[in-house]
């Protein structure tokens, strides 16, 4: 049973239509996002039902979830064979911070990612804390997650994707590389970056110049900078 809480993201839900069972407000909450909510899930003929804010409180594992909690069907994850017909992928390689996952979905999909594509082990999965973090991104951007990202990144190649790493170690500017398509970024996690192997199956490494005496970005500001001069460069006109 997937815990989905936080106006935002209960409300994407009802509009993508995710599987929900129930919804729960607490009661004494109210406001128009929450009514709009309580009326969506009513239009669906989602069960809605007013209990104690306590009870939301030990279903969310948090008070922060603004008075609704949805109750559903387990997230289930998409195929890589129908996300690798998108002209651009996002490949995270040990991403472990489920705000910085969650991010980075909201990031991919504002800047036209087909898919995000995860690790079964060592990285964070999608969870209710991820979908905050995304906010509504997660019900529209397909996540795949699979066994092993270097057999990805090989599969992905032998399709005709161009793979970029980005890497503070680098040789090329992020902002001066032409991008082939379709177009995959892959991306390290959080201070370990990029591991070797994947490193190896790139076919590009690109960086962000940095000023100061930092080294590298949190992975969910870098995501932002590189893909949306990916989305810029196929903006018309």
């Amino acid at each position: 049973m997937a815990i989905l809480s936080g106006i935002h993201p209960v409300a994407e839900a009802l509009r993508a239509q995710h599987p929900i069972d129930r919804l729960l407000v607490a009661q004494g909450a109210g406001g128009p996002r929450l009514q709009e909510i309580i009326d969506m899930a009513r239009r669906a003929s989602v069960p809605v039902r007013f209990e104690p804010r306590a009870a939301l409180d030990r279903l969310a594992g948090t008070s922060a979830h603004q008075g609704v909690v949805a109750m559903g069907a387990a997230r289930k994850y998409a195929d890589l064979d129908r996300a690798a017909a998108s002209e651009m992928l996002v490949v995270l390689d040990g991403v472990e911070d489920p705000h910085n996952l969650g991010a980075i979905i909201r990031t991919a999909h504002a800047a036209g990612a087909g898919s995000v594509v995860i690790p079964e082990r060592r990285a964070a999965g999608v969870t209710d804390v991820v979908a905050k973090a995304a906010a509504g991104a997660i019900e529209h951007l397909p996540v795949v997650r699979v066994t092993n990202i270097n057999r990805t990144l090989a599969e992905l190649k032998e399709r005709g994707h161009w793979i970029y790493g980005l890497d503070e170690r680098g040789v090329e500017d992020y902002d001066r590389v032409e991008y082939a398509s379709p177009t995959v970024f892959v991306l390290g996690g959080e201070g370990k970056g990029l591991h070797e192997q994947v490193r190896k199956h790139c076919d590009v490494l690109v960086r962000i110049p940095l000023a100061g005496k930092i080294s590298s970005l949190n992975v969910s500001v870098a995501a932002g900078i590189v893909l949306f001069e990916w989305k810029r460069r196929r903006a018309p006109g």
